[in-house]
């Protein structure tokens, strides 16, 4: 299966329709259902033709100056993206019962960022480029950054009108292996996008309070997960104390500095039991999932990772879309027009 659907893949970089026929003949992999989305939307149907420079301007100036927007965007998109409404921009309404405020998206950032490219747009081409457009192709641009490829993003989205902490039903990072796979194709998305998508864990930090369970009571047996590399129990441990009331951050690989990296170091540390949370440590344990991972983790594999990568973000970048009437485009991103 995975071999056939990669061959779609290397070609499907030209352009996202070719590969989604070629997936479809397959049979082997479903696909949300067609949506109205163009490859350079902006430049070929509207007044704001070079939208996406734009957009690409400000995130090369956010990464120069803070490499962690990569992680922020890539949690911003996937939050947006696998809440209930899909990608619609809903993420970024405020209000106190809005999207942001739920348990899950605690610690979400990057508003300030898309609300400062949303300005940039506004003030060149006003009404024309929708928030939720803007967050998936700054996320992509972000990522390529940090070197993951700058895969297609299809664009035409429109902004939803709603945003509701019941829309929010993103798991706890601690579920088992099955129930992230039921997840994810609960929203259309298959194993290899969730094997693909969960690698954003690469970069970036957790609060204790997701692992916890994994140091002190496993599946509720008051010992420490056995599948964790003993260094690292120990060094989590140090870092998230058992009583402590304070919940700090940890980071999800081993050196600061390779934090915002997009590299295939996610893999390699699943398969040496060093993946800090425990859905990415899960990945290990069906045959499917296993296969994909000892792919990805050599340097030999790199490639189809991240033309995996490409696939799998343009699939969920499709999720629930709203085009043509549907949703407004909104002049700013934390309020309706």
């Amino acid at each position: 299966m995975m071999r056939e659907r990669r061959k779609c893949m290397i070609v499907s970089l030209v352009g996202i329709t070719l590969m989604s026929l070629c997936i479809l003949a397959k049979g082997e992999n479903t696909l949300q259902p067609p949506v109205k989305l163009i490859w350079h939307y902006y430049k070929l149907n509207t007044t704001c033709p070079d939208a996406e420079e734009y957009i690409k301007h400000q995130v090369k100036l956010f990464w120069q100056e803070d490499k962690s927007i990569t992680a922020k965007f890539l949690r911003l998109l996937s939050a947006d993206c696998l809440s209930k409404n899909g990608c619609d921009g809903s993420i970024l309404l405020d209000g106190p019962n809005s999207e942001k405020n739920a348990p899950q998206n605690k610690g979400l950032k990057g508003f300030k960022e898309i609300d400062k490219i949303k300005s940039v747009l506004e003030d060149r081409c006003p009404g024309v480029v929708s928030c939720a457009d803007i967050l998936n192709l700054a996320t992509r641009d972000a990522a390529h950054l940090a070197g993951a490829p700058s895969y297609p993003v299809y664009t035409g989205r429109r902004d939803g009108f709603t945003s509701s902490i019941d829309a929010v039903d993103l798991p706890s990072p601690s579920i088992s292996l099955q129930q992230g796979l039921q997840y994810f194709e609960s929203k259309g998305l298959d194993v290899l996008d969730m094997a693909t998508l969960l690698a954003g864990h690469s970069m970036g930090e957790t609060h204790c309070r997701y692992i916890k369970d994994r140091l002190y009571n496993f599946n509720g047996t008051k010992k420490a997960d056995p599948s964790m590399n003993k260094s690292l129990l120990k060094d989590l441990r140090n870092k998230c104390p058992k009583n402590s009331k304070k919940d700090p951050t940890v980071n999800l690989t081993p050196k600061p500095e390779n934090d915002y990296q997009f590299t295939g170091l996610y893999y390699s540390r699943i398969l040496s039991k060093k993946a800090v949370l425990g859905i990415d440590q899960q990945l290990i344990f069906s045959d499917e999932t296993k296969e994909i991972i000892q792919e990805f983790a050599p340097k030999s594999g790199f490639e189809d990772f991240r033309r995996s990568f490409a696939l799998s973000m343009s699939r969920m970048g499709n999720i629930k879309v709203l085009t043509g009437k549907d949703g407004e485009i909104r002049r700013d991103c934390r309020r309706r027009n």
